[in-house]
């Protein structure tokens, strides 16, 4: 009889221990519902990035020396540089350079150590497309400047959620994050 006396309290001390499990969550789910929704209407809104947001490579032709240490640096060796050696100035003329965003995982390696600074990285994030091969970019795509959000007057302009200011005299409801 023994053994089932101890049966039933191990028993009884998992049921509790999983009801004080229960709880702990429950109370977690509760100091959520005082929160206010950070909901954004993504075509009309949109979030201002980070300073140090790794968005889509911006590439000036005119500084390139075509050294190739973006490419020994990239983990995949992405960055397709083509070039020739012109001999009577002994340097190396930069013909072609392209990156195939399908493929890149944004890592910044080769804005990095570019030892011209002719990559850098962008704001801009939206690189979807239809067909695989658009997402192929040569030295001229790679070479415009992206629109910048906070500039783009078509769409509003939300800051990040650590730097929203809430007005206390307003009463609290969606409209009121967004119209900072």
């Amino acid at each position: 009889m023994f053994p089932m006396v101890t049966g039933f309290m191990n028993y009884g001390q998992q049921t509790v221990r999983a009801a004080r499990y229960i709880g702990q969550g429950f109370m977690i789910t509760l100091s959520h519902t005082n929160r206010l929704p950070v909901t954004i209407q993504y075509p009309y809104e949109k979030l201002i990035t980070s300073e140090r947001f790794r968005g889509r490579i911006h590439f000036e032709f005119d500084k390139c020396i075509a050294c190739e240490v973006c490419v020994r640096v990239c983990p995949i060796d992405l960055p397709v540089v083509d070039w020739r050696l012109e001999t009577y100035i002994k340097k190396k003329q930069l013909l072609n350079y392209s990156i195939d965003f399908g493929v890149c995982i944004f890592c910044g390696n080769c804005v990095e150590y570019c030892p011209t600074n002719c990559l850098s990285m962008t704001e801009e994030y939206e690189l979807s497309a239809y067909d695989r091969h658009e997402l192929n970019y040569n030295l001229i795509a790679l070479g415009r400047l992206p629109i910048s959000v906070s500039g783009d007057y078509t769409i509003q302009t939300i800051m990040n959620s650590t730097q929203i200011k809430i007005d206390k005299d307003n009463p609290l409801d969606s409209r009121t994050i967004t119209n900072y």
